[in-house]
């Protein structure tokens, strides 16, 4: 995960998605005392509670979510496909991006 600079990596058993290990739960294993992280299995590790949206679903509602239910990350599953996660992180840019970008304002004078 380090290598990579990734902090959510879902986790798939013949295809589906089953969790998703987090990097503050790896982290957490690696500095237990008297634990070998290198034989700990990844199932103990990840957190089976995920998050899981469609690609169609909008930003605003898996916004919503992700803040009401303070999850990190949210899982976008096509069908049965993991197809991308988005996270903390991919939310504060769409914000920085509409921040500094912001739509037109509508015309609301009556005609």
């Amino acid at each position: 995960m380090r290598a990579l600079g990734a902090r959510h990596l879902p986790v798939l058993e013949k295809g589906k998605l089953v969790g998703i290990l987090e990097q503050r739960a790896a982290s957490f294993v690696e500095n237990l005392r008297d634990v070998d992280a290198a034989t700990v299995l990844v199932e103990v590790a990840m957190s089976a509670d995920v998050y899981v949206v469609h690609p169609d679903t909008p930003l605003t509602v898996v916004a919503h979510s992700m803040a009401e239910h303070k999850y990190d990350c949210a899982v976008i599953v096509d069908e049965t496909h993991v197809v991308g996660i988005f996270t903390t992180v991919d939310a504060l840019r769409a914000l920085i991006a509409v921040a500094e970008n912001p739509p037109p304002a509508a015309d609301t004078a009556p005609e």
